[in-house]
């Protein structure tokens, strides 16, 4: 029982620092988005990372919910 309540605190903590991390991309991708055409360079790059970091995100809310439910 130990070991889960571990568990499930380090993904809170994973998902809080990701949540974080996750609206500055997201901010980012909207400040590229407004600014276009300029710097539609770097539109592919950021829209990737902010897609990587949501799915992350979004992974690790499920692993957690699995963990939760199976005490």
């Amino acid at each position: 029982m130990q070991v889960e309540e571990t568990s499930i605190e380090e993904i809170q903590t994973k998902i809080k620092r990701l949540n974080s991390k996750a609206g500055q991309m997201k901010m980012d991708l909207h400040d590229l988005a407004e600014g276009l055409p300029t710097d539609y360079t770097q539109l592919m790059d950021v829209a990737a990372a902010t897609y990587e970091i949501y799915r992350q995100l979004d992974e690790l809310k499920q692993e957690l919910k699995k963990l939760e439910n199976a005490k």
